[in-house]
């Protein structure tokens, strides 16, 4: 049994995730100690609980510990089942971040698989929904994984109510190598770069998801970025707003969200997840911060590279996780892009 100490790092529920996601694909067993040990709240939170329990049910496996603020817990899989599930995380428990957590298992199940999912979509400290479809899932693509993503509804902090529906096809992963090219064809790709959004408000005056739009697009603008933003007005259980901005270019993988809150200009939420895109899309890298840590689970198993404009805590972490199960390491190294230094990592 693969022994992990949960406050490595980052310390997060991250580790937990991908260690027993890991479990689930190459068939080993783990025990995860001190988790979360130093967060406010340390133990496992419902959302980790509820992502755990439901791989647990996908791959029969067999668990201990697996209880909201639990502080160890042991996993020991056995065989990937497709299928159709239905999982409710309950309140807003981030449905993002559950999906990430079964997907490298039900690419390798028996059969197709269909996830609908209850809780938050649009939730902080995780991948919006509408990244999750058009900046990471585009992404796994590039890696062989067949995964799509429908949002049937909106779920925000704290009432959640959210869903979506997920279908995952049996897919042999192969090796991407994600990053761009330099030099003068980074200059030209990024004149060129298309860039699209979506500006969502929940049970607010409709014109908080067009303040939202105009100041990212004005932001955008001055970046030297034009940017085509829907726009969708919701009457829902749950209220909120949020944005999410990402490239279109299918050489490049980079997104951005920010989401509304209370006491907070519209324009500002609007404004910040533009300022967050023009920096990531200025370094000329091929992934975005977040999507270089999101990816580590894929890029261990199958193998490639991919640039992004620095390495997290985050990352490295996750890093550190997947080199528990998995033989493949990963390599770190500076590289100069579009005159900039970026980091690329490869496996």
């Amino acid at each position: 049994m693969i022994e992990i100490d949960g406050s490595f790092g980052e310390g997060g529920g991250q580790i937990v995730r991908t260690a027993v996601t890991l479990c689930a694909v190459t068939g080993k067993s783990v025990h995860i100690s001190k988790i979360r040990q130093g967060r406010p709240k340390p133990g496992l939170a419902a959302q980790h609980a509820h992502a755990i329990a439901a791989l647990a049910s996908i791959c029969r496996a067999k668990t201990s510990g697996i209880s909201s603020g639990s502080s160890e817990i042991s996993f020991s899989p056995g065989e990937i089942q497709g299928g159709s599930y239905e999982i409710s995380i309950g309140t807003a428990g981030s449905t993002t971040l559950l999906l990430q957590c079964l997907l490298p298992a039900l690419l390798r199940a028996n059969t197709p698989t269909t996830l609908s999912v209850q809780g938050g979509t649009d939730v902080q400290w995780s991948p919006t929904v509408d990244y999750f479809r058009n900046v990471f899932l585009p992404a796994l693509q590039r890696f062989g994984a067949k995964a799509s993503l429908k949002l049937e509804k909106r779920g925000y902090y704290p009432h959640g109510q959210g869903n979506v529906v997920c279908n995952i096809k049996p897919s042999e992963l192969q090796a991407a190598h994600l990053e761009k090219s330099g030099g003068r064809n980074a200059a030209r790709d990024r004149s060129e770069m298309e860039i699209s959004g979506i500006s969502h408000c929940s049970n607010l005056p409709e014109n908080v998801a067009k303040r939202q739009a105009d100041a990212a697009a004005g932001a955008l603008l001055e970046a030297g970025f034009e940017a085509n933003i829907a726009l969708e007005v919701l009457r829902l259980p749950s209220t909120g707003s949020g944005i999410t901005l990402w490239s279109d270019s299918p050489r490049v993988h980079i997104g951005a969200s920010s989401l509304g809150k209370r006491g907070l200009p519209a324009e500002r939420v609007g404004k910040s997840a533009a300022e967050e895109l023009a920096l990531e899309l200025a370094s000329g890298t091929s992934v975005d911060v977040h999507l270089a840590d999101q990816l580590i689970p894929y890029l261990a198993l199958a193998g490639g590279s991919y640039s992004t404009r620095e390495v997290s805590l985050h990352t490295s972490t996750n890093i550190w996780t997947a080199e528990q199960f998995l033989e493949r390491k990963i390599s770190i190294s500076q590289k100069h892009i579009s005159g900039k230094e970026a980091m690329v990592l490869e496996a």
